[in-house]
């Protein structure tokens, strides 16, 4: 590992703190780090964009929680560049890693001596008439919600071109499997293996109570045509960035070409993850 990106939650003092302290240990071991720009900035230091980081480097180290890493895989997007995710509060989903198992971590890393696990990302499309509005990159789901005063939205699905159903909902979940323990669990919907090839489309609040969460093959096209007018209906990626749809508007997601590659915690496998956020057996 020659050349190591570092991000961190720049809301977190804490983070801020661990970034220095990791671009020192770094450094003094012979790498050269490349630091998020407003991070570098926070440190008085010189630093890059971080949509350029990924292509410049081996690694990249995310110093915060889940949401942080969510936003820097979407950087990271078709690269190849492994992610340690290292949690500074309570365990992650995603950031295995705590603060004190940081610089074993990265000692294992540097010495060649760690795994991945490759997530599965989502690419979801809007498409208005024969326009193209906006194509999303996703790590956890794609959401399509009404606003605080609409009605119940009617939501045309397609898988392929097979017609599934239309759903009378709040909203509607597309999410990975990697998703599948953010806003698709708390909608009722499955908890899904990481290493499973698939996805799961969950209505959220559905009108019927016989509209169930449904998974998918990880090689179909799950196509939405939304039905309605003059209400307040938005979709979201990976509940971070999003915009308002229109009535009519069509919504593609599929498998992305490429996934995630997150650095395995060598002490914690995934169950062990599920059943500590979860607290599973405990009374």
């Amino acid at each position: 590992m020659k050349r190591i990106g570092v991000f961190a939650k720049l809301s977190n003092p804490d983070a801020i703190t661990v970034a220095g302290e990791v671009n020192a240990w770094l450094q003094s071991r012979g790498v050269e780090v490349l630091l998020e720009k407003t991070l570098a900035e926070r440190m008085s230091l010189s630093g890059y964009p971080g949509g350029s980081i990924p292509a410049m480097v081996n690694l990249v180290v995310v110093l915060g929680g889940d949401g942080t890493l969510i936003s820097v895989a979407r950087q990271v997007g078709d690269l190849p560049v492994p992610i340690l995710g290292v949690n500074l509060g309570s365990l992650g989903f995603l950031t295995e890693i705590t603060l004190a198992e940081l610089y074993p971590a990265l000692e294992r890393v540097l010495s060649g001596e760690f795994s991945v696990s490759n997530r599965m990302m989502l690419d979801a499309v809007v498409r208005r008439g024969q326009q193209e509005i906006v194509r999303y990159r996703v790590l956890n789901d794609i959401v399509i919600n009404k606003g605080a005063l609409a009605r119940i939205i009617d939501m045309e699905a397609w898988v392929d071109n097979a017609y599934l159903t239309t759903f009378k909902a709040d909203g509607l979940i597309i999410a990975s499997p990697t998703g599948s323990t953010a806003y698709n669990l708390a909608a009722g919907g499955p908890i899904i293996d990481p290493g499973l090839h698939c996805f799961v489309v969950s209505p959220i609040c559905p009108h019927m109570l016989t509209n169930r969460p449904i998974i998918v093959s990880d090689e179909a096209i799950v196509r939405i045509e939304v039905k309605f007018q003059g209400q307040e209906v938005a979709i979201t990626a990976d509940g971070q960035v999003g915009m308002p749809l229109q009535g009519g508007d069509v919504v593609e997601v599929r498998k992305a070409r490429n996934g995630t590659l997150l650095v395995k915690s060598p002490t914690k496998d995934y169950f062990e993850v599920l059943r500590t956020k979860l607290r599973w057996g405990e009374r």
